[in-house]
C-alpha cells in the first residue's frame, strides 16, 4: 500500500511538517537525507547559538534545536529514514520514490522541504573560519555579542548582499562591502542606500583570497579583479551573500520552478504545479530562509496535504 505522506528533507519545514502529519494520524515516512544537500538537519545544524527562535530566551545551539525537533517528530509518530532520495516519478499516481538503498516507495502525496545550500567559497580558510567569524546569514548571526561595535564585511553584490549590510548597520561600527565587480546588480533603491549609508564602504572589484586569523576570523586578503593586487583589512566578522541553490536535483525538472530554481508555489500556499505535491522551506523560499518562516510553511504544507488527501474520497 502506499505511503499516505512521505516528507523529503528534515530541516524546521520537514521535521514540522512531519509532527503535524504525525499527529493528524497520516503516519508520514520522513527521508531525512544522508548526504546530499548537506547533512541531516538542514543549515542550522553549522548554526552555533540561535537566539531568534522563539521559546529560547537565552538562545539555543542549532544542533540541539534540531535534535529537539527531530525527537518531537519521532514521539509523535512520524517514521525517519536516514536516506537520501535520488529521484521521484511525477508522471505516475501513486507518486513513485527511489531511495539510496534502492528501494522504491510509493506516495499519495508528497511534501519537498529539502532546503537550499547556502553558495560557499572555495577556500581551505573558509572552512576552518565557518562559525568562528563567518556566515551565510546576516539576520541570524549579526545580532551576536561577537559582532558587535566591530568592523564587519559582507561578499556579494545583489539585492541579498546589500540588505545583510544595511541590517549588519545596527550592530557593526563599520560595513564593508566586496564585490567583484564595479557596479551592483541590486536594486536601484538598494544601491542608494548602501552608497549613501556613513557606516558602509564600498570595496570595488575585489575577490576574497584568504580568510585570516588564528582560532577566529581577525581579517581578510583581497584580490584586485583589475590589477590583480592584494591588500588585506581586518574584520571580526564577514557574511557570504553569493546566494543559495535549491536543493531540487531529485526532482529532474518535473514541476514548475522559479528563475532562481525555488519551486513555485500558489500564492498563500505551498500547493506546486503538480496535484498531490507542495513544498515547504528554503526550497521555496528565496525571501526569508529563516528557520521560523521554514517551520510555518512545514505546518502548512501538512494541513494542506491533510486536506488534500481528505478531498480524494477520504484517503
Amino acid at each position: 500500500m502506499p505511503e499516505r505522506l512521505v516528507i523529503i528533507g528534515s530541516g524546521p519545514a520537514g521535521l514540522t511538517a512531519a509532527i503535524y502529519a504525525a499527529r493528524a494520524n497520516m503516519q508520514p515516512v520522513l527521508f531525512e537525507g544522508f548526504q546530499s544537500g548537506g547533512i541531516p538537519g538542514g543549515q542550522l545544524m553549522i548554526t552555533n547559538m540561535v537566539e531568534n527562535f522563539p521559546g529560547f530566551p537565552e538562545g539555543i545551539f542549532g544542533q540541539q534545536l534540531m535534535a529537539n525537533m527531530r525527537q518531537q517528530a519521532v514521539n509523535s509518530g512520524a517514521r525517519l529514514l536516514t536516506e537520501d532520495v535520488l529521484e521521484i516519478d511525477l508522471n505516475s499516481y501513486p507518486f513513485k520514490i527511489l531511495s539510496m538503498s534502492e528501494e522504491i516507495y510509493t506516495a499519495d502525496s508528497v511534501i519537498v522541504s529539502s532546503g537550499a545550500t547556502a553558495k560557499r567559497l572555495p577556500l581551505e580558510s573558509e572552512v576552518k573560519f565557518w562559525g568562528r567569524g563567518i556566515s551565510a546569514c546576516a539576520v541570524c548571526d549579526g545580532a551576536l555579542p561577537v559582532f558587535r561595535n566591530k568592523e564587519l564585511a559582507v561578499i556579494g553584490g545583489g539585492d541579498t548582499a546589500l540588505e545583510e549590510a544595511m541590517h549588519l548597520t545596527q550592530f557593526g561600527s563599520k560595513v564593508y562591502i566586496i564585490h567583484r565587480r564595479d557596479e551592483f546588480r541590486a536594486s536601484k533603491v538598494m544601491q542608494k542606500r548602501v552608497l549613501t549609508h556613513p557606516k558602509i564602504s564600498i570595496l570595488w572589484n575585489k575577490t576574497v583570497d584568504e580568510f585570516l586569523g588564528e582560532t577566529r576570523l581577525n581579517g581578510l586578503r583581497l584580490k584586485d579583479t583589475v590589477t590583480g593586487e592584494f591588500s588585506e583589512i581586518a574584520v571580526t566578522g564577514a557574511f557570504e551573500a553569493i546566494g543559495h541553490q535549491p536543493n531540487t536535483s531529485f526532482l529532474k525538472g518535473q514541476l514548475q520552478k522559479d528563475e532562481q530554481g525555488y519551486i513555485k508555489t500558489a500564492p498563500d500556499s505551498t500547493k506546486t504545479s503538480i496535484e498531490g505535491l507542495f513544498a515547504a522551506g528554503d526550497v521555496q523560499d528565496p525571501h526569508y530562509r529563516q528557520a521560523i518562516v521554514a517551520a510555518g510553511s512545514g505546518c502548512m504544507a501538512a494541513i494542506e496535504a491533510e486536506r488534500w488527501l481528505q478531498e480524494r474520497a477520504g484517503i
